[in-house]
């Protein structure tokens, strides 16, 4: 499963999605991360820059081209749980601590 959360530079969990500045992207398989990636998305710069359509569209992009199939969050604004919804991305709770370990504790509480 792949899995996109935001992170802090130093790879812990950060709060908001939305005005992000890292993601996180693991490939998670047999309860382990396979594959870890960082991406400077900016998405705090990039905030109130233009409308929230235009920032959602921009979220939507990576996470098409990343094939992100779940999302581990603390917080998102309306509207992008509602994108997310559309997409049929499940949002998963995140915990403090190192993102890595955030992710597999979410993935632990979907049904089997």
């Amino acid at each position: 499963m792949i899995v996109a959360t935001p992170v802090t530079e130093d790879g812990r969990s950060a709060e908001a999605w939305g005005r992000a500045h890292w993601i996180g992207v693991a490939d998670v398989s047999g309860g382990a991360v396979s594959s870890w990636d960082v991406h400077e998305v900016g998405w705090d710069e990039s905030h109130d820059e233009g409308t929230h359509g235009s920032h959602h569209a921009m979220i939507v992009r990576f996470l098409k081209e990343r094939a992100i199939e779940a999302v581990v969050v603390d917080h998102m604004g309306e509207g992008m749980v509602r994108v997310m919804e559309t997409m049929q991305i499940p949002l998963l709770p995140a915990s403090p601590g190192d993102a890595q370990a955030s992710i597999l504790t979410a993935i632990a509480t979907i049904p089997a």
